[in-house]
């Protein structure tokens, strides 16, 4: 697929119903919802699992799913409503990329714990 870009507010660009701006509200509030359905699962820290602060305005939410770890940074101004554990540091970052949080989360749904249950494998 072709890389376009455009010089814009990119929070402001829409597909003509949401902009990314609305998109990613509607991703953090979903994340939210789901770590805090799955709080035994569930957690936040403000530093990475090496000891980093995490990124500035950001924290880091993440799930131990049985599928695998999944991780998103979070806006600060969400950080006292996501009712979960806050850990000082976090479990260690196993390396997953976007595709494999895609395909751990689809797992969990479906309810296929086992990470070795198929051979899906995004990595590059």
């Amino acid at each position: 697929m072709e890389k376009i870009e455009i010089e814009c507010e990119v929070g402001k660009v829409s597909d003509g119903y949401h902009t990314f701006e609305d998109l990613y509200e509607h991703r953090h509030v979903l994340l939210m919802a789901l770590m805090m359905s799955n709080s035994g699962l569930s957690w936040k820290s403000r530093k990475h699992s090496d000891g980093s602060d995490a990124y500035e305005g950001w924290f880091l939410a993440g799930m131990t799913l049985p599928t695998g770890q999944i991780t998103y940074h979070l806006p600060n101004r969400l950080f006292d409503m996501l009712e979960v554990s806050d850990l000082t540091l976090p479990p260690e970052y196993d390396g997953h990329i976007p595709a494999e949080v895609i395909i751990r989360l689809g797992r969990f749904v479906r309810g296929l714990g086992n990470k070795g249950e198929n051979n899906e494998q995004p990595r590059d």
